[in-house]
């Protein structure tokens, strides 16, 4: 585990985007003013000017979105297939089932780089979720059950994907990865064997001590993540009169028998302790955690590779981990 210090400081290119930046008053936010504030932050990430930030997506791979049909609604889901080299995007790949950070806000096309080179890099087909974001009136459970619901549907009809529903892992980032972890932690309630899961920056505390933990407040004011965000998240995530517990895995009851867990964690990051605290209890379970951290990466690293780079490296690692597990 690498140490923190106070020297560190955020990339350049993070310091200039926080600069330039300007955030509305999360506290203060209404619920049109998420609405408006949301649908043009995701146009803006889903724009071909963004990749500056969120990275060139392999060119071996080709993205479409696609539709699952879940109980009572439809999904959008991008799929991401390799269309040359090993596997040539036929064939029974493994699956990987990928959830996006954001909470409030955010699009799986931001994910397009990483998910893209995992397609082509293990090969095998990724399928990346977009949940229904929080909102008044949307928890997390919502998203939650989206991330599950379509993992389902999607291993329950593996001919039509291509995939080889023996080889399945999900992989999360922030809050996307609290919906991922909770995938595992339903996959062993239901039967559903999972290869692996990555959890990049997770969010797995929305209890009363989900502020507790040290990162926290070391980072309060972090340019990629607030305190401030954090407690809208946590307000939107978990309306009054619900359970905290049953979105936040990091107060699972038994984590005992669950897929082996990289933990991935940038240091710069007010959500540092929570990625460390859920390894160590995933390891105190018997579940197989491997923990890594990025000095001088900030929360929601992954996704803006062109201005972080470190975001490669944990690529890589990712690469390396899900190609060990879908060996085994």
């Amino acid at each position: 585990m690498s140490e923190v210090t106070g020297t560190e400081r955020p990339p350049l290119g993070i310091r200039l985007l926080h600069a330039l930046g300007k955030q509305p008053d999360w506290s203060a936010m209404t619920a049109e003013e998420l609405v408006a504030y949301r649908d043009a932050e995701n146009r803006k990430r889903a724009s071909r000017a963004a990749r500056v930030i969120t990275g060139i997506p392999d060119r071996g791979a080709a993205i479409q979105w696609q539709e699952v049909a879940l109980p009572g609604r439809r999904l959008p889901v991008r799929v991401y297939r390799p269309s040359s080299g090993p596997g040539g995007g036929q064939g029974d790949l493994p699956l990987v089932l990928h959830v996006h950070g954001g909470g409030f806000v955010g699009t799986a096309v931001q994910s397009d780089w990483v998910n893209s080179h995992l397609a082509v890099r293990l090969p095998a087909i990724v399928v990346s979720v977009e949940h229904r974001l929080l909102a008044p009136g949307t928890p997390l459970s919502a998203a939650v059950d989206d991330g599950w619901d379509v993992l389902g549907q999607v291993v329950r009809h593996a001919a039509q994907w291509g995939i080889d529903p023996t080889r399945t892992a999900v992989f999360g980032e922030s809050t996307g990865a609290m919906i991922t972890a909770m995938a595992a932690i339903r996959a062993k309630e239901s039967g559903l064997l999972l290869r692996a899961q990555v959890l990049v920056n997770p969010a797995v505390d929305l209890t009363s001590t989900a502020f507790d933990h040290a990162s926290i407040t070391q980072y309060a004011d972090s340019p990629t993540l607030t305190l401030t965000q954090m407690r809208l998240l946590q307000r939107l995530a978990v309306p009054p009169g619900t359970d905290p517990r049953a979105v936040s895995p990091l107060y699972a009851d038994d984590l005992s028998g669950l897929a082996p867990a990289l933990v991935v964690v940038p240091t710069l990051d007010p959500l540092a302790d929570h990625g460390r605290g859920y390894a160590e209890r995933l390891r105190a379970a018997g579940t197989p955690a491997r923990l890594t951290e990025h000095p001088g990466a900030t929360h929601a690293f992954l996704s803006m590779p062109g201005v972080v780079p470190q975001a490669k490296a944990a690529r890589a690692e990712i690469v390396e981990f899900l190609r060990e597990s879908f060996a085994g």
